[in-house]
């Protein structure tokens, strides 16, 4: 037992095997970081500038798209969140990319803990979970590094994934997220999204490589 765990005898048993658990993921986060800090190299402007050509940078609204008025791929729902209020269409359509950038970053690139993966997975992960959604990007990602789907990234998820090679883990990946395309029957949506899906890879793999 540790010396933080020692130092609380009040603390309950739970409580106890809480703070060691929490130490020892502490611990193989930075031994991980330790590790991948010197290879990376993905940079976030990147990763934005190809989400915008990923997204579009003008305003659509779509009859068939359940997120509605969207602006450089951020939704009326997403950006009203975002603000805290209800935004006008007016204010949708005025949007730019220095608006939305913040957003992505935090609501994505953060929440999918890009900063904790290897080059090229990070990239995969952030695509993934600004087109279906953090939580299904991280539960996508434990998928195919054979973990528990929990949408939780921590020190499991990313012992799992320094074991494997990014380029395998980028493949399953990619796999991965063609099926769960197809499997939503999207006929009008189908061959972007495919199409989306092996840009993604391409710019992941080319990362690996730069």
């Amino acid at each position: 037992m540790t010396a933080a765990v020692l130092a609380f005898p009040q603390l309950s048993e739970i409580d106890r095997q809480f703070i060691e658990l929490e130490r020892q993921r502490d611990v193989i986060r930075a031994q991980y970081k330790s590790i991948m800090e010197p290879k990376k190299m993905s940079s976030w402007d990147t990763m934005f500038e190809w989400i915008i050509k990923h997204e579009g940078d003008t305003f659509v609204n779509h009859p068939d798209d359940p997120g509605g008025a969207t602006m450089l791929g951020v939704t009326i729902k997403t950006w009203s969140k975002y603000i805290g209020r209800e935004a006008t269409i007016d204010e949708m359509k005025a949007l730019t990319k220095d608006d939305v950038k913040p957003l992505y970053k935090k609501w994505y690139h953060e929440k999918v803990h890009a900063d904790d993966l290897p080059v090229g997975v990070d990239w995969c992960v952030v695509d993934i979970g600004v087109n279906s959604g953090p939580s299904r990007a991280k539960k996508m990602l434990q998928k195919c590094v054979g973990v528990k789907q929990d949408g939780a990234v921590g020190p499991k998820t990313l012992a799992a994934v320094a074991a494997l090679d990014p380029e395998e883990i980028v493949e399953r990946l990619c796999d991965e997220r063609a099926r769960f395309y197809r499997s939503l029957n999207k006929e009008m949506f189908i061959k972007g999204w495919l199409r989306r899906n092996k840009e993604v890879k391409e710019q992941a793999l080319g990362l690996m490589e730069s």
